[in-house]
């Protein structure tokens, strides 16, 4: 009988031990810039250091910048997806055709900055493309502030981007470019540095929070920008979950997750990229280039310059039997709801 407790009670140790251990866990964060890019360094870290102290340390992260996992930014969505690691922060438009409907935000002059994009995008995607997102589990969603200009040479009305090779980040983007006059040449966020210094681009468009990591003050010396209350552009992004890995969490850690994902956590993701654009302007100015804001008259130039990307985007969709006019009302909607 002694024998017998013993054993029971050994069993019962060992049963509370590999319970405690299965509710611990290492989530690797994977990602395409530098650590110390705006939002790694001001939103990701924070947000893994907010998720393990309220854990009590039983989630823990690492976190894998600049793509140390191998693969390129185009992958980054499958990985999260696949299995290949727990949460990835991506551009979404790195992988055109995937989210039609999501990429309305991408439109000309759509957004005045990033906290309202931010929780404007959030908030249209769970209303009308939700299901583009099916098989992750969304953390959070959210926009860049307003994109511009930076070039070798100034940018001071439109007929000065005729025939510039300038870098887009999404085909959207790409589309305004070319209609705008440029040679538009894609490529992701991270390979602009090197794009810039060979002389395979003669501008980027990027909003200013990633020119302090990219070095483009450096490498350019004009920077242009608009006279409106929306931006030129923007991009939207991804910070999402392998659904096993949210699925295999006990209960009290979901919540914890759950806590930190969502619409704030979307807003917060957009202020930093605003807090990070007066940090690249700032820098842009201390270094004596050459800062440009087109006035009203000339904005309203490329606004309606821009306006046949728009006419394509709702072709598309009705191409491909989606409403385009309903998102784009809803898209515009859900921003000066944030306004």
């Amino acid at each position: 009988m002694k024998t017998k407790s013993l054993v029971m009670g050994a069993l019962a140790a060992l049963a509370m031990s590999t319970t405690a251990f299965a509710q611990e866990v290492t989530l690797r964060i994977h990602q395409m810039l530098p650590a110390q890019a705006t939002i790694p360094a001001q939103a990701i870290e924070p947000w893994a250091a907010k998720v393990s102290d309220e854990s009590d340390g039983r989630i823990k992260f690492e976190l894998y910048p600049a793509m140390q996992l191998g693969g390129a930014p185009p992958e980054l969505f499958d990985q999260a997806k696949d299995g290949v690691v727990d949460i990835i922060w991506t551009v979404l438009g790195y992988t055109p055709g995937r989210f039609p409907k999501s990429e309305v935000f991408e439109l000309p002059f759509m957004i005045p900055n990033g906290e309202v994009g931010s929780a404007a995008f959030y908030n249209y995607v769970q209303e009308n493309s939700a299901d583009e997102f099916a098989g992750v589990h969304v953390i959070a969603l959210h926009t860049h502030g307003p994109g511009l200009f930076h070039s070798k040479e100034p940018v001071t009305s439109l007929e000065d981007l005729n025939g510039m090779k300038v870098r887009g980040g999404s085909r959207i983007i790409s589309d305004m470019l070319a209609e705008l006059g440029a040679e538009p040449i894609g490529m992701p966020v991270p390979q602009v540095t090197e794009a810039l210094s060979k002389g395979v681009i003669d501008a980027t468009t990027i909003p200013w929070e990633v020119t302090p990591s990219l070095r483009v003050a450096e490498l350019v010396q004009n920077h242009t920008g608009f006279t409106s209350q929306y931006g030129l552009y923007t991009q939207t992004f991804g910070f999402v979950m392998n659904m096993d890995s949210y699925n295999n969490l006990p209960d009290d850690l979901k919540a914890v997750i759950d806590a930190n994902s969502g619409l704030e956590t979307s807003r917060m993701f957009g202020r930093v990229m605003d807090n990070g654009d007066a940090t690249g302007l700032s820098i842009a100015v201390n270094a004596g280039n050459n800062v440009v804001q087109l006035d009203e008259a000339e904005t309203a130039r490329w606004i309606e310059a821009a306006e046949p990307v728009v006419d394509r985007w709702l072709a598309d969709m009705d191409g491909q039997g989606i409403d385009g006019q309903a998102l784009l009302d809803a898209a515009r909607a859900a921003v000066a709801a944030e306004m």
